[in-house]
C-alpha cells in the first residue's frame, strides 16, 4: 500500500527499527539500532554521525530485546518483507550483550536473513564470536594496514589494540562459515595511497571474506580533515584487491526496487540514523525527488527535522523541539 501525503496523518515514531530501505549491497533491508546514538568502540574521523559520545568496551543490554522483537513483529506482519533484517544502527552493535539471544528469536519468527554490520572491533571475544556465528551474514570493517593509521583514522577504545582487532577478524573468519564481507573505507590522502592499500590488501587477503567492498566519504565526516577518494581512484584500488571487489557507490547512483514506497516515518527513521541530503532521502527510499520534497517540508513544519547547510548541500537533522515552559 501506497502512504500519500493526504493520508499519512500522523507520523510514527519506531525506538530500535527503521526501514525497510533500499539498500545495494542488502537488496530491501530493515535496519535495528541495538545501542544508544554514538555509543561505539570507536571514534572514526570518517563517521557520517559525528564524533562518539561513549566510546566504551561495556557490553549490556542497552535496548531491551522485547521491545526490538515487538517492533520486528508489527513490521513483518505490515506486509512490507525486507530481503534483510539488519542489525547495524547508529553505534556498534556488538556492544549489546544479547545479539546472539536477539538473532535466535528473530530467526524463530521468521525466514529472512540476518545481516550484523559491525567495526569488528570486538571479534576477539569469544562471546561476541559465538554470537554472530548464527548470523547469515558479517559485515565487518578493515580501515588502516598498521597501528599507527589504525589509531589515527578509527581512534579505538584504548583496550582495543590493532593487531588485537586483526587476530579478532581473523579468529571469527575461521569460525565462520556463512557469508563474510569485508569493507574497507579509504580516506583521501591517508589511506588512499597505494603503499597504505597494498599493506590493507595483504591483511584481506589473510582474512579471506567472500567479497571485499570498497567505500570513502559520501556525507559531512566527524572531521573535516576526512576527505573523500576519486571514482577514478577507488578503480585503480580495487585492483589491488582482487576479483571478488567491488566499490560501494553513493544513493545517486542506486536505484529503488520495483513497488517500493516510503512513509513520513521511513523519512524520519533515516534522518534519525544520519544526516542526509533531498537526494540522499530521494535516492535512499527510491522515491521522486517532488515527493521527498513534500515530505521534508511536512516534518519541517512539524519541527520533527530541521536543515542545515554544509558547503553547498542542505543536509536535514532532527529537530530540536522547543523546550516547554515551567508552570509558575
Amino acid at each position: 500500500m501506497i502512504h500519500t501525503y493526504k493520508a499519512r496523518k500522523a507520523v510514527e515514531i519506531r525506538k530500535y527499527v527503521y526501514g525497510p530501505v533500499p539498500s545495494r549491497r542488502l537488496g530491501r533491508s530493515l535496519g535495528v539500532d541495538l545501542v544508544p546514538f554514538k555509543t561505539c568502540t570507536y571514534d572514526c574521523i570518517y563517521c557520517q554521525l559525528g564524533r562518539t559520545t561513549n566510546k566504551t568496551l561495556v557490553r549490556k543490554e542497552y535496548v531491551p530485546i522485547k521491545g526490538i522483537i515487538r517492533e520486528i513483529s508489527d513490521k513483518l506482519k505490515s506486509g512490507d518483507a525486507p530481503d534483510y533484517i539488519t542489525l547495524a544502527g547508529s553505534g556498534e552493535p556488538t556492544l549489546h550483550n544479547k545479539i546472539g539471544e536477539l538473532i535466535d528469536r528473530i530467526k524463530k519468527m521468521t525466514k529472512t536473513p540476518i545481516a550484523v554490520i559491525t567495526n569488528g572491533s570486538l571479534l576477539w571475544d569469544p562471546d561476541v564470536q559465538n554470537a554472530l556465528l548464527q548470523a547469515d551474514l558479517v559485515i565487518p570493517s578493515l580501515d588502516a594496514g598498521d597501528s599507527s593509521t589504525f589509531g589515527y583514522v578509527n581512534r579505538p577504545h584504548r583496550e582495543i589494540t590493532y593487531d588485537r582487532m586483526v587476530e579478532g577478524l581473523i579468529s571469527f573468519r575461521k569460525q565462520y562459515d556463512k557469508k563474510m564481507w569485508l569493507e574497507v573505507f579509504l580516506l583521501g590522502g591517508i589511506t588512499a595511497i597505494d603503499a597504505e592499500v597494498r599493506k590493507i590488501a595483504a591483511l584481506a587477503n589473510k582474512i579471506a571474506a567472500d567479497k571485499i567492498q570498497l567505500n570513502t566519504v559520501e556525507r559531512p565526516p566527524a572531521e573535516d580533515f576526512a576527505f573523500p577518494v576519486k571514482e577514478g581512484q577507488m578503480r585503480m584500488f580495487a585492483k589491488r584487491f582482487g576479483g571478488n571487489t567491488e566499490i560501494i557507490t553513493n544513493f545517486k547512483h542506486r536505484s529503488a526496487p520495483a513497488g517500493f514506497s516510503a512513509s513520513h516515518s521511513d523519512v524520519l527513521d533515516l534522518i534519525r540514523r544520519r544526516p542526509c541530503s533531498l537526494s540522499d532521502v530521494a535516492g535512499g527510499l527510491g522515491i521522486a525527488h517532488n515527493e521527498a520534497v513534500k515530505m521534508l517540508g511536512h516534518l519541517e513544519i512539524k519541527r520533527l527535522i530541521q536543515s542545515e547547510r554544509k558547503g553547498n548541500t542542505n543536509y536535514y537533522i532532527p529537530g530540536k523541539q522547543p523546550k516547554k515552559k515551567r508552570k509558575k
